[in-house]
């Protein structure tokens, strides 16, 4: 099983050393510092799911596509940033050598609207989504320490393809070390992973706090709320559905729950701004004022949420 990691962030690594571990054929594609240090040091993992540590020779790493050889890949794993989707799809579209008529493509990415774009190059049989909900972090650029774990890896197709193709991509990550498995809904794993992240991404980042604090002051709490309400409006207007029945019966998951096994959590938008990189707001907010705009609802809270953190990007 030949399988490329396209992104050397914390989840490609994560999922790179559970791979590696089950003996998968595994290359990845990095920028250069992180190539660098892994063919230096190897990659090691840490964290709530034990040790591990892939010897320089047990992988591929390069820093540029060209570089790679071989065979094509049984899975090209994507998990750079959401706004980079667009550069990713069209470079793999341009080296179709890396790729058979079977080879899946799974998005590990944030936010809602990366497997459109993929789309625009690809069969859309071939292009699955990831749901994480697991926590990654990177304490140096060769390591990687898994810090949390909610609910398993759900990988499913958006568009009604068999999942056949990604079954063994399951089982090699399940049993490499995380919980992993099919699912035949993606697209409610998606929603309720946007409800959270648009509730509580933003707002962390512009109140500089963890979730809990967020949950803790009822100012707060009432911006959530309407953040909450207007995806679920947009959600349904799109002709989507998640795992609660409504905005209310989320709310209620979300304060009794959900905020409490996130509390000590920091926004990656937060975290983005603070390193001066890029965030990922359009792929959050940005794509629910997209999809009010195209079903005609109205999203103010997250229209403003969306401002507020575009601006900070351009301090």
């Amino acid at each position: 099983m030949r399988i490329l990691i396209y992104g050397g962030g914390a989840v490609g690594l994560g999922l790179a050393a559970c791979l590696l571990k089950m003996g998968g054929q595994v290359d990845i594609l990095a920028r250069e510092n992180t190539r660098k240090r892994l063919q230096e040091g190897g990659l090691r993992q840490i964290g709530i799911f034990g040790e591990y540590h892939a010897e320089p020779q047990a992988f591929v790493c390069v820093s540029s596509i060209g570089e790679l050889s071989g065979t094509p890949y049984d899975y090209i794993l994507v998990s750079t940033k959401s706004f980079d989707s667009p550069a990713v799809a069209q470079e793999l579209a341009g080296c179709p050598v890396l790729l058979h008529e079977q080879t899946a493509i799974v998005l590990v990415q944030n936010g809602w609207g990366n497997a459109e774009i993929f789309t625009e190059h690809f069969p859309a049989d071939r292009i699955f989504n990831a749901r994480v909900i697991t926590g990654f972090c990177r304490p140096q650029a060769n390591q990687v320490e898994i810090t949390a774990h909610v609910q398993p890896i759900h990988i499913g197709s958006l568009f009604g393809t068999e999942l056949g193709a990604i079954e063994l991509l399951c089982q090699q990550i399940n049993q490499g070390g995380i919980p992993c498995a099919a699912a035949p809904d993606i697209a409610r794993d998606l929603w309720a992973k946007m409800l959270f992240n648009c509730a509580l991404n933003p707002l962390g980042a512009i109140f500089n706090v963890p979730y809990g604090a967020l949950a803790e002051q009822e100012n707060s709490r009432q911006i959530m709320d309407e953040v909450i309400r207007e995806v679920f409006a947009v959600m349904e207007a799109a002709g989507y559905s998640t795992h609660w029945a409504s905005a209310e019966e989320y709310l209620e998951a979300f304060y009794g729950t959900i905020v409490p096994l996130a509390a000590k959590h920091r926004s990656s938008t937060l975290q983005d701004i603070q390193a001066g990189k890029k965030t990922e707001i359009d792929a959050l907010s940005g794509a629910v004022i997209r999809l009010g705009e195209k079903f005609g609802v109205a999203v103010p809270y997250n229209t403003m949420l969306y401002n507020m953190i575009r601006f900070m990007e351009q301090k």
